[in-house]
This record gives structure tokens, C-alpha cells and sequence, in this order.
């Protein structure tokens, strides 16, 4: 396993294990699977309604605690100081721990600037290692970060060899924030880079499939890639990235596949905000 270092110091490895979408009743089979093959890094959020899962599996695999890193996301419904703070207490419940190593701010609607004190809080406390956004857009990233006293860590985003965000880096850059990439393979239904002629291609001189060339790309770039699969299998081709590198030729031409830099959902479209905030908020 690699590692990128956050701007407070902390490790975190470079290829973890999402559970979006992954159902509650299976969840904690699919992060045992998970565990079981390597990975060590864990992506959950209380919208996605597994961190007991996500928990019981810990718990459960005999693996010392300093030895994961857990990430979960205060949603919506819990924006606002007060209503954070109790999220996340009722966060650190479920995973079954006494921190969190990653927290992030889910979507950029709502009381984020309550909720990002009551995450200043709970970092200052102990009760988290690092704290970061998700979902935060160029434009809305810089406002936030502009003002809050401690800079997000991380930025997720749906980052993949189709949606590269190269725009935004400039501006995480400036803030020492790290990048975290959501469907790092493309998703539920786009099976473009896993098919992808020229991932195939360069996947061929290293003995890897496009899927862990896409994956190896983002890794060399120093962005974490969280991939999901509910089988072991693909979950054990999915970490096994460590053992071959990329050349400079290769990243160069993986450059050129970029579609839509900033991903396919507008963050900032009318229409999606109004449905996050009158279902959610």
C-alpha cells in the first residue's frame, strides 16, 4: 500500500474500499471481503445507512484499530452545529470506535459552516483525525475554504480517467487539500474505462487490466481512489496496483481520454439542489 500525507501530518493509504450503494444487510460481508484481501481504508457515510456494517466488520476481523482508516460523511439532515455534533457521536456509535480518521462534509447545501465548527470541534476533541468536503465544486470550495479557520484535508469528487479534475487542482493546491475520488472506475452502468481499447492497451505491458490501470493512474497522481465490487475477487484485482508504475508516456496518453473535467452532476444545477434540500434538508 502507498500513502499521501494531509496537511495535519496524518497517512492515509491511496486505495481504499467504497460502500455506496452497498445495501445494510450486506455490507458487513463485503467490507469483511474487503478487509480480508487488504484494504484498510474504509469509505462510508450515515446517508448511505451502513456504518454498522462497516463496524461489526472491523470489529469482527481482529485487525487492530490504528490499523484502519475509517471515513464517514455528515449528510444533510445533520447540517447545523448542534445537529452535526450528535451525528457524529451517533457516527462514532455505530462504527463502533472511539475516533473517526476522516470526516467529511457530504454535500455543500445546508449549514455548512455549523456543521464545519462542530468538525472543528470534534477534531480539536480527538474524536476525528482529519476533516475534509465532499462534493465541493471549484467555485464553492474556494468560498469555503476562504473562510473557515481549518482548510478541508480533502476534497471527494468524482475523479476518474473520464472526469479528471484537473481544473479544480490548482485551487486544492493552494489550500494544501488532497483529492479523493468518487466511481473511480466510472460507476454503476459506465463500463467505458473498464472496456477501455487503450487502458486494455497499456494494461498489457504491465500483466494489468484497464480497470487497474485506471486505478494505478489516479494513485500516481496522489488522489485516493475508493473502487467498490460486491465480489472478492474483483476487490482483490482492484488493490493488487502496487507492483508496476505507470511511465510517463503512459499517464500522458490516459491524459488525453479526459470527457467532462469537472464530472457528469452539476453540483450548482437549480433542480438537483432544490431536490438534496426539500427531500433531505
Amino acid at each position: 500500500m502507498e500513502y499521501i500525507k494531509l496537511s495535519n501530518g496524518v497517512k492515509m493509504p491511496t486505495l481504499g474500499y467504497g460502500v455506496f450503494l452497498v445495501s445494510p444487510d450486506e455490507c458487513e460481508r463485503c467490507v469483511t471481503d474487503a478487509l480480508s484481501v487488504g484494504y484498510r481504508l474504509i469509505d462510508t457515510a450515515q446517508a448511505y445507512q451502513n456504518e454498522e456494517g462497516v463496524g461489526n466488520a472491523w470489529r469482527k476481523s481482529g485487525i487492530k484499530r490504528e490499523d484502519l482508516f475509517l471515513v464517514t460523511k455528515v449528510w444533510i439532515s445533520n447540517a447545523g452545529e448542534d445537529k452535526a455534533a450528535k451525528s457524529i457521536d451517533e457516527s462514532l456509535r455505530k462504527l463502533q470506535t472511539d475516533y473517526i480518521d476522516l470526516l467529511l462534509i457530504h454535500q455543500a447545501y445546508g449549514d455548512v459552516f455549523g456543521t464545519w465548527r462542530a468538525m472543528e470541534a470534534a477534531y480539536r476533541a480527538g474524536k476525528v483525525r482529519a476533516i475534509g468536503v465532499s462534493n465541493f465544486q471549484a467555485g464553492r470550495f474556494f468560498d469555503f475554504a476562504h473562510y473557515v479557520e481549518l482548510k478541508p484535508m480533502i476534497n471527494q469528487l468524482e475523479c476518474n480517467a473520464l472526469t479528471q479534475q484537473t481544473g479544480i487542482q490548482p485551487i486544492l493546491n493552494e489550500f494544501d487539500t488532497k483529492m479523493m475520488a468518487w466511481y473511480p472506475l466510472g460507476g454503476q452502468g459506465n463500463e467505458d474505462i473498464v472496456k477501455s481499447e487503450l487502458l486494455a492497451a497499456i494494461g498489457a505491458k504491465h500483466g494489468k487490466t484497464a480497470a487497474q490501470v485506471a486505478l494505478r493512474w489516479l494513485t500516481q497522481r496522489g488522489i485516493v481512489a475508493i473502487p467498490k465490487s460486491s465480489h472478492k475477487e474483483r476487490m482483490a484485482q482492484n488493490i493488487d496496483i502496487f507492483d508496476f508504475t505507470l511511465s510517463d508516456d503512459d499517464m500522458a496518453q490516459i491524459a488525453t481520454m479526459n470527457r467532462n473535467d469537472a464530472g457528469n452532476r452539476d453540483f450548482g444545477d437549480p433542480q438537483f439542489v432544490k431536490y438534496l434540500i426539500e427531500t433531505y434538508g
